[in-house]
This record gives C-alpha cells, sequence and structure tokens, in this order.
C-alpha cells in the first residue's frame, strides 16, 4: 500500500480499545466491579458514533478556524513554544466556560447531558461524547482563531489537548499528590461525574484544575460518588439518549405562555427545569419494560456488533481519502443503524428485525460501490424484503435466539 495517504486519526480507535481491556483486566485484579455489560456497551457505541462524525465536523472546523483566523484576526500570532504555550492555557481556560456554560443553560446541557447519563465511571464514558456537544464546543472554540492562532496550531493543540481527558475517567487510580494541585486528576473528575447534592456542578476543568481553584467551583473528593444524573434515565436507546432533553426543552417551550418566559426555558439552569416534563415524554415514547437481564446470545451479538463497526470505522478514516460517497454513505448509514440496534436490543424490543433489514440495505449500497452492478443492487434488496418481512420462522428464530 505504498503511496497511500493514510488518516493518522484512525488509530485513536485501536488505542482507546487497549486501553479500555486494560482497565477491565486490571479492575479484575483488582476485583473491582467498574464494568457493567450493557452500561459499557452504550457508552463505546456513542464513542462510536462521535469518531464518525468527527470525519465530518474535525475538517469542517478547520476550515471555520482557517476563515476566521485569515479574515478576522486581531493580532498575528506565529508560532513557537511560548505561543503553544499560551495557546495551551487559552484552549483550556476556553473548555472551562465552554463546559460550565454546559452545566448551567439548559440549550448546552441538552447536548453534554449525554456524557453524564452513565452510571458507572470508567474509560468507556470517556468515549461518551455526541456530534452536538463537539459542534457547540468547536463553536466556542472559534476564538482562538479570532485572538490570532493559525488553523494549524489549533488543530495540532486540539488533538493533544483532547487525549488527556480520556484518562481522568477511571476508578483504579487513587490521589495522585502535588499532581492534585495543577492538573485534573480521576480524583477531581470522579467528583463531576457523580450526582451526590454537594459534588453537583464542580470540578469542570480538562487539564488544569487551576480554573476551578480561580473561579470557585472546585471541590475536593471526600465522599463516595455516585455516578450518573440526579434523575436516572433508566435506557438503552440511542436515540432517546441523544434527544431526550432536547425533546423536554421543546416541550417546555410549547407549554410556557410568552416569549421571554419561553426564552428563560432554553438559557435557563437545568436545576430550576421541571422535572415532570421527562415523564409525559416517557410516556408518549418509552415503554414499561423490567430490568434487563443480558443472556449469553444477546452479549455475544451487542460483542460482535461493536467489534464489526469499530473495525469498519478504522478504515474508513483510514482511507477516507480515497472511500467514494456510496462507501461513505452506506458505511456510514450501517453504522448508525447498529448503534440504534444495539440500543434496541439491550431493551430486548421485538422490532430489531426491520432494523436488522435497513443494515442489510447500508451494506447493499456498499458492495454496489465495488461492483457497480443497479441489478445486483435491485436483486440483493429484494432478496432481503422477502427473507425479512415474510418469514415468520426466520423472526421466530431470530427472536429467540438473540433474546434466549
Amino acid at each position: 500500500m505504498k503511496g497511500l495517504d493514510f488518516n493518522i486519526l484512525a488509530f485513536a480507535i485501536p488505542l482507546f480499545v487497549f486501553f479500555i481491556g486494560l482497565e477491565y483486566y486490571l479492575s479484575l485484579r483488582q476485583q473491582k466491579k467498574v464494568h457493567h455489560f450493557a452500561d459499557s456497551a452504550t457508552n463505546v457505541g456513542v464513542g462510536i458514533a462521535e469518531r464518525l462524525s468527527d470525519l465530518y465536523v474535525s475538517s469542517l472546523f478547520y476550515y471555520v478556524f482557517d476563515f476566521i483566523h485569515q479574515h478576522f484576526a486581531l493580532f498575528d500570532i506565529k508560532e513557537n513554544a511560548w505561543t503553544f504555550i499560551l495557546l495551551f492555557l487559552a484552549t483550556d481556560l476556553v473548555w472551562y466556560w465552554y463546559h460550565r456554560f454546559a452545566h448551567e443553560i439548559n440549550l448546552f446541557w441538552g447536548v453534554h447531558v449525554v456524557h453524564h447519563q452513565s452510571e458507572e465511571f470508567n474509560y468507556t464514558v470517556a468515549a461518551r461524547i455526541t456530534v452536538f456537544q463537539a459542534i457547540v464546543r468547536g463553536a466556542f472554540w472559534c476564538v482562538l482563531p479570532l485572538i490570532g492562532f493559525s488553523a494549524e496550531m489549533i488543530t495540532v493543540l486540539l488533538l493533544i489537548h483532547g487525549a488527556y481527558p480520556f484518562f481522568t475517567h477511571t476508578q483504579l487510580v487513587g490521589k495522585l499528590g502535588w499532581l492534585e494541585y495543577i492538573f485534573v486528576t480521576p480524583s477531581h473528575h470522579r467528583v463531576h461525574h457523580a450526582s451526590n447534592e454537594i459534588y453537583l456542578d464542580k470540578n469542570y476543568g480538562d487539564v488544569l484544575i487551576i480554573w476551578d481553584k480561580i473561579f470557585g467551583t472546585f471541590v475536593e473528593e471526600t465522599e463516595t460518588p455516585v455516578y450518573g444524573l440526579t434523575k436516572p434515565l433508566k435506557s438503552y436507546s440511542f436515540l432517546w439518549q441523544h434527544f431526550h432533553f432536547l425533546m423536554e426543552i421543546a416541550l417546555s417551550v410549547k407549554k410556557t405562555p410568552g416569549f421571554l418566559n419561553k426564552l428563560g426555558v432554553v438559557f435557563g439552569k437545568p436545576a430550576n427545569f421541571d422535572p415532570n416534563v421527562r415523564g409525559e415524554l416517557e410516556e408518549i415514547f418509552l415503554s414499561q419494560q423490567p430490568e434487563v437481564v443480558v443472556s449469553r446470545h444477546m452479549r455475544i451479538y451487542v460483542i460482535a456488533q461493536l467489534v464489526t463497526v469499530s473495525v469498519l470505522l478504522f478504515f474508513l478514516i483510514l482511507l477516507d481519502h480515497y472511500w467514494p460517497s456510496s462507501i461513505r454513505i452506506g458505511g456510514g448509514v450501517f453504522i448508525l443503524l447498529t448503534l440504534i440496534n444495539i440500543g434496541a436490543i439491550l431493551e430486548k424490543k421485538t422490532w430489531v428485525l426491520y432494523l436488522e433489514y435497513a443494515r442489510i440495505c447500508g451494506l447493499i449500497l456498499m458492495f454496489y460501490a465495488f461492483t457497480e452492478n443497479a441489478w445486483l443492487l435491485v436483486g440483493l434488496n429484494v432478496i432481503s424484503v422477502v427473507l425479512v418481512f415474510t418469514s415468520g420462522f426466520l423472526r421466530r428464530q431470530y427472536v429467540h435466539w438473540v433474546y434466549e
């Protein structure tokens, strides 16, 4: 494959998988239960979706940063060691304020809440970032090229800056001595993810903890954290996890009279948000169900799907300069539908077979890219329709095997 232009960002996937596996192995050695299958699988699924979206979001913001720098920069900041240090401090400070606003303003909480839904705390939670958060966060970072930092400097720094927080999402590392005074440590970030009353809306820092100490939002870890939202979500649905709070905002805005009052809902504080709104939406969109028991076959099938889409995503990113649009679209559709499918399986939905058909359509589109045979495309679709929608035996066997 000499001469190919690889996208090295693809190697973040096997690297993160390695550290997740290492943490799981060490947790077993230490006899600490920090992973729960359904929750961890859901976390990884959200992370895969975010990596997929980065194919488009990261490149888009590079051009946004470059446009702002070329046309609106207040200063012309040259690249050297000192300006990279200055950029690091500015980036971390902007992150602190984005993160704080994401907890204090309903609209921003609607895109950040997904990161806090998990009731466990481990490296899989670090991957739990949505495309919505990536877009809003990127918009905040637009102040950096406005100051005068080039798009190239910002991109390099963000890659380094973005890797550090992954390692603060763990329960296996205790307090780290003098480092606790300067950097965000696992202890600090455990506080941030906890729903204990004394820990709420604290420790927003990403790399440096000094901003929390300067702006009065620092709390030390003193009692055992309880992770997750103050009102647990209790759903593995990929779509519900991403959209529930935005839907809550929309419903609350609809019910609130007066334009200024509606704005107060959108830009108000999550702490003041009506907690009964979610219950109204859950009655409409979520069916009541007992606690999910993950069967052996379900576990095997979910792991197989996560491995499949991870490998597919790796090659989509690695060779993203070379794939035709049908491969990009087909692969992207297949990955997203698989993540939705995993959530439906974990909630034991019987309609997942129709999602399986939709996933097959994504694969057929990718297959067409290699053959460009329209008759084959039509033929495979017809066969899949017949198998999925007319074979009662196939549907029964599928549900019986997956759910035992």
